[in-house]
């Protein structure tokens, strides 16, 4: 059912509101508002009761597919349940309610909330320091080519490529042209992972770096990284890893015991703060010893001082790369992160990690004989099938299957990436879903793929329950070439 618009729900003389009239002794409204601001006419304001506007909302907010509603087995960006105490810690009166412009002395507490965030974040990876301010996974990723372009300025010896894998996110190799890069591909095997003579091949003297997702986006582990550290440090450039799939690392390995010298983290992915429908996000930085003194500034520093302890934020740093953000980064999503942290410790990170392992390999299980599998298993966190079979023996493709999925109740995989795979369906369980969840999206998908066999019209029909049918795609991709040519 679709749910009309408020202005279509209004009726004259029907207004859950009204306005004081100005109360300013003498002082008309031309006085308080330029006159280029007043409206010559009223806004057209829908008139509705406020019983019905409150409905109309909570009804629209149905409609919202979210998290607290359903899984999401997106692929390659963890949407995992987001605790409610995260929620509680961050709207406490001494995090919500300060201001970026306050005196340190009066911000101690958060200080050094984000200086033991820090620590904690370089304890998990294995990083010699970690910087707080890149809002956003992709803000990171830009944070730390700037980085490795730093260090490889200040040795006299600037370098003009950046090496990145081709199952590699999408924002890899913009992140790269946005930091004056030129990106040169390197090839997957047959077996999912970097394949080391094409990367051979391709390190000479002007690479400063290899980009790499570790486990990668068809969510298999680089079981060669060590040999491609020693490959890309014995060239002198650096080895930068991309976050987004932390959660299938966390407590069992660490990217800086692998060799890499950047890493971003996801902390709205891996560490659970709320990120659907467009933020927020955080994205830190965390770099191995030879480029700590490259790291944004301001730095949260912990200092002693007539036998206390404080904590303060240093921006005396020569070589540093500058700001990357106004202020200290999105602060409330790293006070979610950091009770995350707490509340699970050591031992509890790592379970979160075994079970989006153990969640992943069994749904793939459940999924095996009903679509193509293009990589061996075991996988870590995630798995790629493909919709080869159903797109060639039915003409089904992905993303009628994607939109069929839609009418079970479930949000749509990430499909079409990583670009390696054909007809590519990228499914994230994460470690929050119980077995009866897995068992029911696996019983929709299967229960699909028997539709593009026997009732494929059914399937390129979808979706048929949701408020919006299928859009015209072949208008759609008019409209789109219109606009990309304007």
């Amino acid at each position: 059912m679709k749910e009309p618009l408020i202005f279509d729900l209004s009726r004259n003389g029907r207004k859950g509101y009204s306005f004081s009239p100005l109360d300013i002794p003498g002082r008309p409204a031309e006085q308080l508002l330029p006159s280029r601001f007043l409206r010559k006419e009223p806004p057209a304001l829908p008139e509705v009761p406020e019983s019905e506007v409150v409905r109309h909302f909570v009804r629209l907010s149905n409609l919202n597919y979210h998290v607290d509603k359903n899984m999401y087995p997106l692929g390659s960006c963890t949407m995992k349940y987001n605790p409610k105490i995260n929620d509680y810690t961050a709207d406490l009166p001494g995090f919500a309610a300060l201001h970026p412009m306050q005196p340190e002395t009066t911000v101690q507490g958060a200080l050094q909330m984000m200086y033991e965030l820090s620590g904690m974040l370089s304890e998990i990876a294995g990083m010699a320091d970690v910087t707080l301010q890149p809002a956003a996974g992709a803000h990171g990723e830009l944070t730390g080519i700037l980085l490795i372009k730093k260090y490889h300025e200040k040795l006299g010896r600037p370098r003009k490529k950046l090496l990145v894998v081709d199952s590699a996110h999408g924002t890899n190799p913009a992140s790269a042209a946005l930091g004056g890069y030129h990106t040169v591909s390197v090839s997957s095997n047959t077996l999912g992972r970097t394949d080391l003579e094409d990367l051979r091949s391709k390190l000479d003297d002007d690479v400063a770096a290899l980009m790499l997702t570790n486990p990668n986006t068809v969510g298999l582990f680089e079981t060669e990284i060590r040999t491609i550290a020693k490959m890309v440090h014995d060239n002198g450039s650096l080895l930068y890893m991309d976050g987004a799939n932390m959660n299938a690392l966390l407590g069992l390995t660490r990217p800086g015991d692998m060799g890499f010298d950047v890493v971003h983290y996801n902390l709205h992915k891996s560490f659970s703060a709320p990120h659907g429908g467009g933020g927020p996000g955080s994205g830190p930085v965390g770099v191995s010893e030879r480029l700590v003194e490259f790291l944004p500034t301001p730095i949260v520093e912990k200092y002693e001082k007539n036998g206390k302890t404080g904590y303060r934020l240093n921006s005396a740093r020569p070589d540093s790369i500058g700001r990357m953000l106004n202020f200290y980064g999105n602060f409330s999503v790293l006070v979610r992160a950091y009770t995350y942290i707490r509340m699970l410790g050591a031992e509890g990170l790592l379970r979160v990690s075994e079970n989006a392992i153990i969640n992943a390999n069994y749904l793939l299980s459940r999924l095996l004989d009903h679509f193509a599998l293009p990589y061996p298993k075991p996988v870590m966190h995630e798995f790629c099938l493909s919709g080869d079979r159903q797109k060639k023996a039915h003409n089904v493709r992905t993303l009628d299957i994607a939109k069929r999925l839609l009418d079970f109740g479930y949000h749509a995989p990430t499909v079409y990436f990583p670009l390696i795979v054909s007809e590519a369906l990228m499914i994230e369980p994460t470690e929050t879903e119980t077995r009866e969840t897995l068992d029911n999206f696996a019983d929709a998908l299967i229960a699909i793929a028997a539709e593009a066999e026997n009732d494929p019209e059914k399937v390129l029909a979808a979706p048929v329950t949701t408020p919006v049918r299928r859009l015209d795609e072949a208008q759609a991709s008019r409209q789109l070439n219109i606009c990309c040519t304007l």
